[in-house]
């Protein structure tokens, strides 16, 4: 494990930053024990750092206290454990101890087996929460101030309106659960959040789509955004996906008409079981036994993902309308893991019920531990909010930064060839160069990203009009499913050029039609073709970014916020005349996105990327550069 001096060797105090420490309460949130651990500071009601746990540790989804993620936090603001006044944990232990005990007696004898396990490690650690924060918080100095413990779907809630941009929104969270909450509507108005409506465990449409995660051979927690990606590959049009689809809402679930539901416990195991459904009787209802992880892909699990997530889309379209009603307003607000789902928020946008959508980018357990500290802030000290424009999110760059000693730290460590860029002009057209060549380039820049998208400064960059690159980056560089669709950043300036969309994207959460002018005819009977072949069909001219129906998850780049990463992109547009790149999180399957330098480089070595960039160093490996012959770049990069 790192300590801080290793994680932070360059940090610096509250950057840029002006503060009122006097008159403040300095707040931290933590979210942990569950998955996705975090740690994020308000001072002065502001963010000054944020960051999962996982980028540290090395270990993902990590549920461990995040010890690494406060001392980071603490470090970027230049403040010690004994400055901070409240420390804001994302749920109520409590109430989720009710819920766990009901739901075993209310199920009763079933769930013995998962029972006998759960309950000891509850009564040893999880019931005393206060008491396990304060032996944790121990380990990294004296704290003297008050534990506060809002709930579980009110954290998210606060994440999702707080740093909008919105003086008053309707919010609506949806996760798998929380204490007993599952969805949540409320109204955000100034400094204050109502709750109006709520949905309560076992009913939940975030355990919904996970037991199809899991039905389909992925891993439930981390594996729904492989179940969305592998949606589009299903036929819209034929008589299995509308048989599955009927049977999801004839069977499994009683949906109404403001988007409440009941599910049909009789086949599913999550309350009280080791598994998400009962196999056996899906494969009865659905004539479909459970795909087990890593065997082949057949047609029968793409129709079933893209019928669950029709079903997904229904139930949170209405969900939205009844947000709507209920509150009258014209912006929507939105968090809990679900909000990830940005195929569902694309459709949301369309419909035009909302004039405005803004989603947390932590939308997951990560970003309760912001939510945590803005409620606190907000709700219990009772301070003023002033929204922000675009919002207060700083562009979700909360993280660890690394500088020139940092990196060059790293290089010798390594022994690594490098070339250095005293003007970044010049670096940002050399890489430009190499990704019009194909070659693709690991891209390390500025704070860390907080949230599960990488946006910019720990990315893995190619062209998108190449072919190829989609199956090279899945399978030579990220080492993952060939299936997997890649995001474009494209410069906000060039959106409407090559996406059906109105409005910046700026955290890679809302999916969007390709241009129709940028599309290619598909051939007679394309649904009927073996995945992969429909997959490498030739489908735009930015084919390594348009998923099977023609769609996009969209990451707008502004200028104003990541100026460097803007400025590689317009590069690249003037050299081919797209303002668009493929970008990808840096990390391979399995791991965290990287946090260091260090990760940067092992990570780079690992793969057959063929270039990194960190700061103003361009990074090669040891054997000749590809692109270029000449003795002058083999003296550059010290090759000789």
């Amino acid at each position: 494990m790192l300590n801080c001096e290793q994680i932070m060797p360059e940090s610096k105090p509250i950057k840029n930053l002006k503060f009122n420490l006097q008159n403040s309460p300095i707040i931290l949130g933590i979210s942990a024990f569950y998955h996705d651990s975090a740690a994020a500071l308000l001072v002065d009601g502001r963010i000054v750092a944020a960051a999962q746990e996982e980028r540290f540790t090395r270990k993902k989804h990590t549920p461990d206290f995040p010890e690494q993620a406060v001392r980071y936090v603490l470090s970027e603001s230049g403040l010690k454990l004994s400055d901070v006044n409240i420390i804001a944990f994302y749920d109520k232990p409590f109430l989720k101890f009710e819920r766990l005990l009901e739901t075993y007696h209310g199920f009763a004898p079933r769930g013995l087996s998962s029972f006998i396990p759960a309950i000891p490690v509850w009564i040893k650690e999880k019931l005393f929460m206060k008491r396990t924060l304060a032996e944790e918080f121990a380990k990294i100095g004296s704290f003297k101030g008050k534990f506060l413990f809002p709930e579980h779907h009110l954290s998210h809630a606060a994440s999702a309106f707080y740093p909008s941009p919105f003086e008053e929104a309707a919010i609506l969270t949806l996760d798998g659960v929380g204490e007993w909450a599952t969805t949540t509507i409320c109204h955000g108005q100034g400094k204050n959040i109502s709750v109006l409506r709520e949905l309560r465990f076992p009913h939940s449409l975030g355990l919904l789509y996970s037991a199809f995660t899991y039905y389909c051979g992925f891993k439930v927690n981390s594996g729904e955004y492989k179940l969305m990606g592998l949606a589009p590959y299903g036929d819209p049009g034929c008589e299995q996906t509308k048989r599955f689809k009927k049977l999801i809402l004839d069977e499994l679930l009683d949906l109404r008409d403001d988007g409440s539901f009941l599910l049909n416990m009789e086949y599913f195991d999550f309350a009280t079981g080791l598994t998400m459904c009962h196999d056996k009787k899906w494969a009865r209802l659905f004539s479909l036994k459970r795909r087990k992880s890593e065997a082949d892909l057949s047609q029968e699990y793409t129709n079933m993902a893209l019928a669950c997530q029709q079903v997904t889309e229904e139930i949170v379209t209405r969900l939205a309308q009844t947000a709507r009603t209920l509150t009258g307003s014209r912006n929507l607000c939105l968090a809990g893991g679900v909000a990830l789902n940005c195929v569902a928020n694309g459709k949301l946008l369309k419909s035009l019920m909302f004039e405005d959508i803004w989603i947390q980018p932590a939308a997951g357990d990560a970003g309760g531990a912001l939510g945590a500290a803005y409620a606190a802030w907000h709700i219990h000290s009772g301070c003023d909010r002033i929204p922000q424009a675009p919002d207060s999110m700083r562009g979700a760059y909360l993280g660890p930064e690394f500088g020139h000693s940092a990196i060059r730290s790293c290089a010798g460590k390594h022994s690594a060839p490098f070339k250095e860029y005293p003007d970044f002009s010049a670096l940002c057209a050399d890489t430009a160069g190499l990704l019009a060549d194909g070659i693709v380039v690991g891209w390390f820049q500025g704070r860390m990203e907080y949230g599960p998208r990488a946006l910019g400064n720990r990315s893995i960059l190619g062209d998108p009009r190449r072919e190829d690159m989609q199956k090279k980056l899945n399978l030579k560089i990220k080492f993952r499913e060939g299936f997997r669709p890649f995001a474009p950043s494209v410069m906000e300036e060039c959106i409407s050029e090559f996406f059906d969309l109105d409005r910046p994207s700026p955290y890679m959460l809302l999916v969007a039609p390709v241009q129709e002018s940028r599309r290619l005819k598909l051939p007679e009977g394309y649904h009927s073709m073996p995945l992969f072949d429909r997959l490498y069909h030739l489908r735009s001219d930015i084919q390594a970014v348009t998923h099977l129906d023609y769609s996009a998850r969209v990451q707008s780049v502004s200028r104003a916020t990541n100026p460097r990463y803007w400025q590689l992109i317009n590069s690249f547009r003037q050299l081919t005349g797209y303002g668009v790149i493929v970008n990808t999180s840096f990390n391979v399957r399995g791991e965290p996105i990287v946090c260091t330098p260090d990760d940067a480089y092992r990570c780079f070595m690992r793969t057959e990327m063929d270039y990194l960039v960190m700061g103003d160093f361009l990074f090669c490996k040891k054997e000749q550069p590809a692109f270029e012959d000449s003795a002058k770049w083999r003296e550059e990069f010290q090759l000789d």
